[in-house]
């Protein structure tokens, strides 16, 4: 009984200091958010070139998922995610130094490698569970996602009071201190690692898989659209309602806040209801909100028996930030639902098959700012970003419709999993 209460100690420290990294990581990965939009302003980008801008850390850190995901399976979570910690002090310090565009983008690079820490927290907190608790640690684990939120608090703040330059000096010390409260209060576990027989080669033949290439469609929505979305939101009110950085970062957090704290409770719902249910009902939702997101503010004119009358449609502040607070819920709930299904299907290879997952899903936060930065500048409407995203839920919705939903009962007794 104390061995148990002992491991079960250690599994919780290990995931409540493994959640408090990444959320800080996570922090870092969205710094373009905030501090992009005085650089914006310094240099006279265009809405394409910002959206390059922010999306440039958001290209490493995905492309770093998948080795990262094989590295944690080989050598195990606490080293990976230390020595990853450490490697991005110094280049987020360099950041408050750079002049020109292209030195933002070159740094971006190295300071993106901290959203790589998705695909190592991930296997590593979910090692210490047993399979019907993953989700569910997984779940807590993902609420790191909430940095983004946290960004949008410190980031405005120490723009206002000290300029732009200040908050990637203030975030190189946070990241500093949090790998070195990182090491001393995470453990390592010799049995959690995979076997070495298993080659770099073998591990990677998971993209063949089908529902590995589902699983990352899935996730560039809920992920990739998060992430695009919570980079996009500070400039949107800006440019949208008129408001100044402080308070139009503490609206957008009103999207990144839920989308990320609120993934443990998506575990929750994963681990009773199953991944699927969970998934299918969280497309649907984001279908209706980005369909009342995407209507431009319009003005229209009918002819009527008593002449001509002018009518407006479009979203207020109020109504658009509560669309967007319902789509940070759904999202949430997706993120974990998505990697529940890893942890279903891929007890033994979680490392790879996660960071397989987060690539997709971090390519499509990287894709997305830029494609909505462009379309920006082509139609000049702002609520093209959410037209874009309507569309990619509706395409997403009628794959999961043919490939999973026509085989299984979606509700009803039945598409509960039995938890005896």
């Amino acid at each position: 009984m104390s061995s148990i209460a002992k491991t079960s100690a250690k599994a919780y420290s290990v995931l409540i200091v493994s959640t408090f990294a990444f959320t800080v990581c996570f922090m870092v990965w969205m710094m373009f958010g905030v501090i992009g939009i005085p650089i914006k302003k310094s240099l006279d980008l265009s809405a394409t070139q910002f959206g390059l801008l922010t999306a440039t850390p958001i290209l490493t850190g995905s492309l770093v998922r998948v080795p990262l995901g094989i590295w944690t399976d080989r050598f195990g979570g606490r080293i990976v995610m230390f020595l990853l910690m450490l490697s991005t002090v110094i280049p987020i310090w360099m950041m408050s130094y750079a002049t020109q565009y292209w030195h933002f983008l070159v740094i971006g690079l190295f300071v993106g490698l901290a959203g790589g820490s998705f695909s190592v927290g991930t296997p590593y907190v979910a090692r210490w569970f047993p399979k019907n608790r993953q989700g569910f640690a997984m779940g807590v684990y993902g609420a790191g996602n909430s940095g983004a939120a946290v960004n949008k608090f410190i980031a405005p703040a120490l723009v206002v009071a000290f300029g732009w330059a200040v908050v990637p000096q203030v975030y190189a010390g946070v990241m500093l201190g949090a790998a070195l409260l990182f090491w001393i209060f995470s453990a390592s576990d010799p049995s959690h690692l995979v076997t070495s027989n298993i080659s770099f080669k073998d591990q990677l033949k998971a993209l063949k898989d089908p529902k590995v290439l589902r699983y990352c469609q899935y996730y560039s929505i809920v992920f990739g659209g998060y992430v695009g979305l919570s980079l996009w939101m500070v400039q949107y009110y800006v440019g949208e309602f008129g408001l100044e950085i402080r308070t139009a970062a503490l609206l957008a957090a009103c999207f990144s806040l839920p989308g990320g704290v609120l993934r443990a409770i998506g575990g929750w719902l994963s681990d009773k209801y199953g991944a699927h249910q969970v998934t299918w009902w969280v497309m649907w939702v984001s279908w209706i909100c980005l369909f009342l997101l995407s209507y431009p503010q319009t003005d229209f004119t009918i002819q009527t028996i008593n002449g001509p009358e002018t009518f407006h449609i479009g979203l207020n502040i109020y109504l658009f930030t509560g669309l967007m607070f319902i789509l940070g819920i759904a999202w949430a709930f997706g993120k974990a639902s998505v990697f529940k299904y890893i942890g279903d299907d891929y007890p033994e290879n979680i490392g790879t098959i996660s960071g397989i997952v987060g690539l997709a899903g971090g390519l499509g936060g990287f894709i997305l700012p830029i494609m909505f930065g462009a379309i920006l500048d082509i139609t000049g409407i702002r609520s093209s970003a959410f037209m874009l995203m309507y569309g990619v839920v509706w395409v997403s919705l009628i794959w999961m419709y043919l490939t999973e939903v026509r085989k299984s009962e979606v509700m009803g007794a039945k598409s509960i999993p039995s938890l005896s």
